[in-house]
């Protein structure tokens, strides 16, 4: 079992969580809906003190949501945290946070998109795994699938997680090691800062939306040239939904990108995970021992 990260504890029935908003606003129906669910799997929700607020598109000042996030840090009592929804403005405050005070009482901090800068964060600065989930803005989104929440759960009160799909080896059959990665452009972001993701033997996934083709292409060359590519223990391609295609035409699929980048190196890469900004958005711990093997036409993904 892999030791280095500090994997937070299973919630109980009867655990307080909270719903903070560190980036983009969001409606308050869509918190009240997020409550229901969450209360409905026993859980008791508070919701951030600036929480509904709106600055522009934010959800409130770069300093109220820095205070919503620093108080569920530091709150001892807060199990979980569950991060809105995402957009943009994480990376804004997050060097402004202090979370020594989660090496004595790590929680989960659950959510994908902008979140992945605060992933990277408590992964790499803090050595604290994470949830890359469903987050409060879907939870009453008719269109989820039912394994998005499941997963979660599974991951959340059980302590473990584990789940396959229907999908493709580009090459290789069996990879292991821990998990990093989340959103490609909020990883392409943080080059160069203290959450720059830390890939060697480890597996890769990558996720977005709405960019341009080209723009997969420049960002994934940009994590070759500075190393990020070259000895990873795996790659895992999940949703990139939305593409776009600019003036001229980029004639290929973001697979078939990704693998010409990558086609030098050696190590197993994994297409058409359901996770990210797709429907079928399945839980992944991020900073957790991770196993990936194909077995026939499913790829089976353990944690560990």
């Amino acid at each position: 079992m892999y030791l280095g990260k500090i994997i937070p504890k299973t919630l109980q029935t009867g655990d307080e969580v909270v719903i903070i908003s560190p980036s983009y606003f969001i409606e308050e129906d869509k918190i009240e809906g997020a409550i229901r669910v969450l209360e409905g799997w026993g859980l008791r929700v508070r919701v951030g003190k600036n929480a509904l607020k709106r600055y522009g598109p934010f959800a409130g000042t770069d300093e109220e949501r820095l205070s919503d996030l620093q108080a569920a840090v530091d709150d001892r009592k807060i199990k979980a945290v569950f991060c809105a929804r995402g957009g943009y403005g994480l990376l804004r405050i997050i060097d402004k946070a202090h979370f020594r005070s989660l090496r004595k009482s790590p929680k989960w901090f659950i959510g994908y998109s902008d979140v992945t800068v605060l992933h990277m964060w408590l992964n790499e600065v803090c050595g604290i795994a994470s949830l890359h989930a469903e987050m409060p803005l879907h939870y009453m989104h008719g269109g989820k699938s039912i394994e998005t929440f499941s997963t979660l759960q599974q991951a959340l009160f059980e302590g473990r997680l584990s789940w396959r799909w229907e999908g493709e080896s580009i090459r290789g059959n069996h990879s292991e090691g821990v998990l990093t990665g989340g959103n490609l452009s909020l990883l392409y972001s943080l080059m160069g800062t203290k959450g720059e993701p830390i890939t060697k033997n480890r597996i890769l996934f990558i996720e977005d939306e709405g960019e341009y083709y080209y723009s997969v292409d420049r960002m994934l060359t940009s994590l070759k040239l500075a190393g990020k590519l070259k000895d990873l223990a795996g790659l895992v391609i999940g949703g990139f939904s939305g593409m776009q295609d600019g003036k001229v035409p980029w004639g290929r699929s973001v697979e078939e990108t990704v693998f010409d980048i990558v086609k030098d190196y050696n190590y197993p890469v994994f297409a058409r995970c359901p996770a990210g900004h797709i429907n079928d958005n399945r839980a992944l711990i991020l900073g957790s021992y991770a196993v990936l093997e194909k077995k026939g036409n499913e790829i089976v993904l353990i944690f560990r």
